[in-house]
């Protein structure tokens, strides 16, 4: 019998758990149909920033000009205008283009890191006719008085804004670095979040010896990076009742079907794609397909969490036994 792939993620039924995360590629009109025409089931489109929709009301001297006196370079840490692939209103224009063109469900993205008016462009997205958003939030505490607390808060009223101002289901990409990690899970599905993607990927900064500047660096995921997804995503299968994406480090089929065993509803697709094209989707599915048939696996519903905290048969596995059998491994 061939197994069942569909899912549902965000109220929207799927074909398969194949989603193409934020990138390059979903913001542009014809690698879209591509990545419709390999079988993705949905796209999540690139993020429009907090910076570019407040740049007219005062975010450029909230964010750069502060540091002006004191250090001169400062204003090249962020981006200007013309850096940015799409400002606000070509978004707006490029979605309801890319919803006009393709079938799959459109997930549209927004990048910030608190309440602000950049929240009203929530509303602008939805009439545009995306089928959700997501809401990407990071924030980097590097202020000693700001406590572990107040980040948390400040997503959480995020999230309640803008639930308030729309009507389409909305997920929260989250950065892994909460001292409680299941607790801002069981915070954020109260405060009304549809779901949950598992991790956002923050590029950390370099150092340019030879100039003494500090330098972005770009580095694709590796699969390696999934082992951090697979544990949250165990751990808080059962405890929270709204749907998870994995993103990053899922390269192949077979780190799609760990992703499912843990407890993800999808898997959110980046770097694989950017290496080997638009094409990949259709052997990610298909050799999930083989894959379930091999071990007899009817639907992917069946799949999901059967290798979690709530349902794995060691369930330290996961805790604090993994740690200190991992430590035994490397012998001398």
């Amino acid at each position: 019998m061939t197994p069942n792939l569909s899912t549902r993620y965000l109220g929207l039924h799927l074909a398969n758990p194949v989603v193409p995360g934020a990138s390059p590629l979903t913001g542009n009109l014809d690698q879209v149909r591509r990545l419709e025409d390999a079988g993705a089931a949905a796209i999540v489109m690139h993020s429009l920033f907090e910076e570019q929709i407040e740049r007219d009301v005062g975010a450029e001297f909230a964010h750069m000009r502060r540091f002006e006196d004191v250090f001169s370079e400062a204003a090249n840490f962020f981006p200007s205008a013309a850096d940015y692939a799409l400002g606000p209103e070509e978004y707006l224009g490029q979605l309801r283009k890319i919803k006009e063109a393709v079938a799959i469900p459109v997930i549209a993205s927004l990048n910030g890191t608190r309440a602000g008016r950049w929240v009203d462009y929530a509303s602008l997205i939805e009439k545009e006719g995306a089928d959700a958003l997501e809401l990407n939030v990071f924030h980097l505490a590097t202020d000693a008085n700001v406590p572990g607390t107040q980040v948390r808060d400040n997503i959480i009223e995020v999230v309640k804004e803008v639930k308030r101002a729309i009507c389409i289901p909305v997920s929260v990409k989250l950065a892994p670095f909460f001292s409680s990690f299941s607790n801002v899970g069981t915070m954020l599905e109260a405060a009304g979040a549809d779901g949950l993607v598992m991790f956002n990927r923050f590029y950390q900064p370099d150092i340019d010896v030879s100039t003494l500047e500090v330098v972005p660096r770009l580095e694709l995921s590796t699969p390696d990076e999934l082992r951090l997804r697979l544990r949250w995503l165990a751990i808080l299968f059962g405890q929270i009742r709204i749907p998870m994406a994995a993103t990053g480090g899922v390269h192949d089929a077979h780190d799609v079907v760990k992703a499912l065993l843990a407890g993800a509803t999808v898997t959110q697709v980046v770097s694989c794609l950017l290496q080997k094209g638009p094409e990949h989707v259709t052997a990610l599915v298909n050799d999930l397909r083989y894959w379930m048939e091999e071990h007899e696996y009817e639907s992917v519903a069946q799949m999901r969490g059967a290798l979690s905290l709530a349902n794995c048969p060691d369930p330290a596995a996961f805790e604090r036994a993994n740690y200190l059998k991992t430590l035994q491994l490397w012998k001398t």
